[in-house]
Formats: C-alpha cells, structure tokens, sequence
C-alpha cells in the first residue's frame, strides 16, 4: 500500500477539458488517439470499442488512457467509418456540444467526458506507462458526481471554478487509481512503476530529459547523468520502466510539440526544433506515425475540440 500512496503522491495532475456530447449520426473512429486521458460518462445511447467491440451500457464509465490509439464507436445504428483525421475534419456532422444544464432534457445519444493528464514526478504519463488498454469501470456514483461537478464548474464564472475543477480532476485521478488497485487491475504494471521511487538515478533520467528535449538525449549522455555505463543505460532503462531510452524520448519529445501546437502560434519548423528535430521533413514523418495525422491538422483539431 505504500508503494502505492507513492505512486499517488507523485501524479502532477492537469485538467484539459470536459464536455457534455450529442451524438448527431454514429460514427465509428478506427484509429481514436489522444495524448490525454479521457473518462467518459455513457448518459444515453450506445458506445463500444476496442478489438472485440465491447458494449459500454447506459451509466457506464469508460476509461481511455492516453497515447494509445484504439476503436471507438459512438450511437446505434450502422455507423460511417472513418480514421482519426478524417473526423477532425467532420467532427461537426457527428458531434454538438451542448450545456450541462441541458443533460436531463436532452432526449439524444449523448455521453459527458473529462479529459486530464497524469504525470510521475511532472515526466512519466503514468497511465501511458502501464500500456493498458481502455477498460470499463462501469456504474460508480462517486466517479460520475465528480465529473458532473468538474462539467459544471469549466463553464461556471463563479470565483474559485479553475480551482474547484483543479482539485476534482485530482480527485477523479485518485479514484481511477484506487478502482485499478481495488480491483487487481494490471498488478504488474503497477508494480513496474512502483520501481520509479525506488532508483533515484531514473528520476535524474527522467528530469534531464524533460528540460533538454531539443538537445542531445544520447545513450551515451544519459548514462553520465545516470552514472552508469553507456553499454548499461539502454538495459537499465528499460528493465525499470518497459521500455527503452529513445522510445520514450521520442514520445515526450512529441507531446510537447502537440502542447506547443495547442498553445502558441508557433510555426511547426520552429515546433519542430525546439523539441529537438533540426529536420523539419523529418519531424512531420515521425508526428504523422506517431498520431496518424499531420502536426498542421493536429492544430485544427484542438481548435475544434475546443469550440
């Protein structure tokens, strides 16, 4: 249980966003991808996803880890197919945002959804880093009251609602987290990531990275900030953490560059080397098979997830 208040106790916890959905025609999105979490609420109508097309029943919570790509299907009926870029384009002749306020009127498929990040020590996306797939939690009163209030209070203009929602998104994280313990959810994953407490040598890995992104992040450096061999750091990483050394800079290198595209004007040259690719050609090949779509349409969609 230790190991575990740890692992709480070390989550930085960032809310994004929360929405309450109409789902206008079902869709069915092959290559869903974001690099937050996201729990969604099922109010009304029908969802499924993953491999098997598992149901999610009506009151249902969804959980969705972030930087895995899965399929998802929203509302009944036969569904269009389409990849992820495909419905950032359409979103609109799918989706349509609608007003807390409205939820108990509202008689179409609908779902409320939160979406957060979760980090280890402000580096590691913890949920990302037990490579889980999406799972149901299923009815859980506590979960869906907390959602509700962090739906009501992203709108509210009442003092003190960023940091209502603040504190519940926290809140949120800490109940996913005790339902994977409570049930014996993904135990040695969770034991894996208990070993980032126990090595303080990873922790200087994982924060030299964070604050050198756009410079060199070679075997050969980290193991001078690791104090080990340069033959080892590579074995030593991934033994600890499942995965190996360049993996995972890439993959922090690439959220910071979809952070960067979400909040500034930046252009994506200048995107590109400031998390590290002096290759702009090469930087657009590596984001595109990262997340399935260009960086300049990555843009788009956060705009248009935020309308």
């Amino acid at each position: 249980m230790e190991d575990y208040n740890k692992i709480i106790e070390s989550l930085g916890v960032r809310y994004a966003k929360a929405k309450n959905i109409k789902i206008l025609q079902p869709l069915t999105i092959t290559n869903y991808y974001d690099v937050e979490n996201t729990i969604l609420l099922l109010n009304k109508g029908e969802v499924r996803f993953g491999e098997n097309d598992e149901a999610v029943n009506e009151g249902d919570i969804l959980f969705i880890p972030g930087g895995h790509s899965t399929t998802i299907t929203y509302g009944s009926g036969k569904p269009d197919v389409l990849n992820n870029d495909e419905f950032i384009t359409r979103r609109d002749d799918f989706f349509k945002t609608f007003h807390h306020s409205e939820l108990e009127d509202t008689i179409a498929e609908n779902f409320s959804y939160v979406s957060f990040e979760a980090k280890v020590f402000d580096s590691v996306n913890f949920f990302n880093s037990l490579d889980i797939p999406p799972f149901v939690i299923g009815k859980n009163d506590r979960l869906a009251a907390i959602m509700r209030t962090i739906l009501k209070e992203s709108v509210s203009e009442l003092a003190g609602n960023q940091r209502v929602v603040k504190i519940n998104t926290e809140y949120l994280v800490v109940e996913i987290v005790r339902h994977i313990i409570r049930n014996r959810l993904f135990v040695e994953q969770l034991a894996t990531n208990s070993t980032y407490f126990k090595d303080p040598r990873l922790i200087d890995i994982f924060n030299y990275i964070k604050e050198n992104l756009e410079g060199d992040l070679s075997n050969k450096v980290l193991a001078s900030v690791a104090n080990v061999s340069e033959d080892y750091v590579g074995q030593y990483f991934k033994m600890l953490t499942g995965i190996n050394p360049q993996d995972y800079i890439e993959y922090q290198r690439m959220e910071k560059a979809v952070g960067l595209l979400r909040t500034t004007k930046k252009s994506i040259r200048d995107i590109g080397k400031e998390v590290g690719y002096k290759d702009t050609a090469y930087f657009c090949r590596r984001f595109k098979m990262m997340f399935g779509i260009p960086a300049g349409k990555m843009r788009r969609r956060e705009s248009l997830m935020n309308i």
